[in-house]
């Protein structure tokens, strides 16, 4: 569903990505781990086209994107659950959701399927974006992401800033989201969360990747966790 080969994007005259290679299957969930500045948020934005890379190739079911606006990113079906969330504060949890519905009529996510998911959601739909607490914003920013349908979802720290036990019953959440087939590129500091949905991953430092294998090779490879998560 995406392949990256050989991506080198950068931030003004700053070179932070160097040949970054990576692909996701269908229905796949996928982690980049590494610690801060290693290049995971960078990889994400070249993705969807905030941070364009110079060189390399993205392609989203076969098709080049690299260079493509951001807008029509994610037309293809590309969903972003951004780190900071950017909800919109002066309107409700309904309006948030709903500001993002696309789909045809029986489209697998639709404002039913989200308050099933996310029955806390329904309870707070009249409340103000700025009312809710940074586990509540969480739940309707991934909430939001999926009101358009996506075919891949890229989430960016999503446990980021949050009690361990809304973290934990987001890891369950998101791991129903897993079960519908949805595709998953997740980028996360919590290797236990990373660890417990994804299928296989990229472990990333100074911003090329020093590993790649599934959960199983990464958890039997005690020298890459400690020289590059310190787990």
């Amino acid at each position: 569903m995406l392949e990256i080969k050989d991506i080198h994007t950068y931030y003004g005259t700053s070179h932070i990505l160097f040949g970054i290679s990576l692909n996701v299957e269908k229905g796949e969930a996928v982690c980049l781990l590494g610690r801060n500045g290693a290049g995971k948020t960078t990889t994400f934005r070249s993705i969807i086209g905030l941070t364009p890379p110079k060189t390399g190739s993205i392609k989203f079911q076969g098709q080049e994107i690299a260079g493509k606006p951001p807008y029509r990113i994610a037309q293809l079906g590309i969903g972003f659950v951004p780190d900071d969330r950017r909800i919109f504060p002066d309107l409700t949890v309904r309006q948030n959701i709903l500001v993002a519905r696309r789909g045809k009529e029986g489209s697998a996510w639709n404002l039913d399927s989200i308050y099933a998911l996310f029955p806390k959601l329904k309870q707070l739909e009249a409340h103000m974006g700025n009312q809710l607490s940074g586990g509540e914003q969480q739940m309707l920013t991934v909430a939001r992401t999926l009101m358009t349908n996506p075919q891949l979802i890229l989430l960016d720290e999503p446990g980021e800033g949050l009690a361990p036990l809304v973290v934990k019953a987001m890891g369950e959440q998101l791991g129903e989201i897993k079960k519908t087939g949805i595709t998953m590129l997740i980028c996360e500091h919590n290797v236990g969360l990373s660890m417990a949905l994804s299928d296989r991953c990229y472990v990333m430092d100074k911003g090329t990747i020093r590993f790649q294998g599934t959960i199983e090779d990464l958890r039997k490879n005690e020298e890459i966790r400690k020289k590059y998560l310190m787990v």
